[in-house]
């Protein structure tokens, strides 16, 4: 990088602000994909951290005048390259960004800076507000809300309450010009023209950088149970989810786990899965206003699981039982990451979870590669990490493009998606061109277009121009 770009980026953020050696700048150039599929980053890069979005606004009109590709970064959480530079850029950390984090109770409404994590804002609510919570988890607390706004980040908990979207009132977010405006508000209806902030929401930092959140809040409930159900059979613990929604009873996550997961997951936690025995689980999630209701519903549920073959049920209901178990299923990836190939999220129609899961391991078993599978079985979406176990890396190198070239129509023959919550980011963007249409493309480009039309900002991520 141009010395003289260092120093001018050193005069807008501060000198302690901007990193330029190759040992500081070396952790923020990958997020959490795999490095089996990952492409090698781009090393010509600087890391800049602005403290606001006035500094925001003065970095991206600097380095659109100079026409320097810029890469927004969270926290580095994210499972499709999407804050990878591949060209010489300017990588824009939000981490600094995080003075504000404000309820407003009477609006049920919680406004933070880009760079405040879910740990924080979880803990902010615990601490500080005792009837309102956010009811969404999508995954690592280390991810930032500017970073989950940008991904429209899922996790466990959509089947219940949907994913980011659903929770994103308004915003701040600044231009690849630098100019900075603000969409949505605290107000519960807008029709307003075209939603601009639902564009950016899901752009992934392709389009603007958000800077500033406003997430709605939920009445707390009195309390969650979790439910541990082993089957023998793992189309049956799959076949059991849609009675369980047919029910009148929508749990707040359903997880549909392998025992090679939960093995990983143990590995990872030296944590212990509370239930012995079974190929497959079903986690279940309930939460209630009181005791009472918990209880009936877990009685509910258990019959419903029982009749499709559920071995045995385990009820935790105190918050240690639970955060354990949650634990276990939240670093499954950590216990299998050595030997992932990638992590594959596919969503599908509910009722076809059990023949897609099905085909997809004969996908496997054709090429001789193990397929761990778990998942969001409540809303469709399907993990799987693809082992590389037993082979070269020439050899797995070789077949994998087409072993998931052949799971990614399977899922768009279910009537699905190639991807449900990761995004497409760097490692899906060729994959995309042969899920999404040509007029769906042309139209993606147009507004990528519209909105950078010097391709500086997060350049090769989604759509290529």
């Amino acid at each position: 990088m141009d010395p003289k770009v260092i120093e001018d980026l050193k005069s807008i953020v501060g000198p302690n602000y901007v990193i330029s050696d190759p040992e500081g700048v070396r952790p923020y150039l990958l997020d959490e994909t795999s490095k089996n599929i990952c492409p090698e980053p781009c090393s010509d890069v600087v890391v800049v951290k602005p403290k606001n979005t006035e500094e925001v606004s003065k970095v991206m009109k600097f380095a659109y005048s100079r026409e320097i590709p810029v890469v927004p970064r969270g926290g580095g959480t994210g499972l499709a390259g999407g804050v990878v530079p591949v060209k010489p850029s300017i990588i824009l950390s939000l981490e600094r960004i995080k003075e504000r984090i404000e309820v407003d109770r009477d609006n049920l409404t919680m406004t933070c800076d880009a760079g405040v994590t879910l740990g924080e804002i979880l803990e902010h609510l615990e601490k500080n507000v005792e009837d309102l919570w956010f009811p969404l988890h999508p995954g690592d607390e280390g991810a930032t809300i500017g970073g989950l706004a940008a991904c429209n980040a899922g996790g466990a908990r959509a089947v219940k309450y949907g994913v980011m979207r659903n929770y994103i009132a308004g915003m701040t977010v600044v231009l690849p010009t630098g100019k900075v405006f603000k969409l949505g508000g605290k107000m519960v209806k807008n029709v307003a023209g075209y939603s601009l902030m639902h564009l950016l929401i899901g752009s992934e930092g392709t389009l603007g950088i958000i800077t500033e959140v406003t997430i709605r809040l939920k009445p707390k409930p009195w309390g969650t149970y979790t439910l541990v159900v082993p089957y023998e059979d793992a189309n049956k613990a799959i076949e059991t989810v849609p009675p369980i929604l047919r029910s009148g009873i929508i749990p707040l996550a359903i997880e549909y786990i392998e025992k090679e997961g939960i093995e990983a997951g143990e590995k990872a936690t030296g944590e212990k899965w509370p239930v012995k025995g079974g190929q497959a689980y079903l986690m279940i999630v309930l939460e209630g206003m009181s005791e009472e209701e918990l209880l009936y519903m877990s009685e509910k549920i258990a019959e419903i699981c029982q009749e499709y073959g559920a071995t045995d049920i385990f009820l935790a209901d105190t918050k240690r039982q639970q955060e354990r178990i949650l634990k276990v299923r939240s670093l499954i990836y950590e216990g299998l990451k050595d030997e992932t190939v990638e992590i594959l999220d596919v969503g599908v129609p509910i009722a076809s979870i059990a023949d897609f899961v099905n085909k997809s391991r004969e996908i496997g078993d054709k090429y001789g590669m193990k397929i761990v599978q778990y998942g969001h079985a409540g809303d469709g979406n399907v993990h799987q990490h693809p082992l590389k176990t037993g082979f070269r890396e020439e050899e797995w190198k070789a077949f994998y493009p087409d072993l998931k070239r052949e799971i990614f129509a399977l899922a768009r023959r279910f009537g699905g998606t190639l991807t449900a919550e990761h995004g497409i980011g760097l490692i899906k963007r060729e994959d995309v061109l042969h899920y999404l249409s040509e007029e769906e493309i042309r139209l993606m480009k147009g507004i990528k277009s519209l909105f950078d039309p010097k391709n500086l900002l997060n350049p090769g991520k989604v759509v290529v121009l």
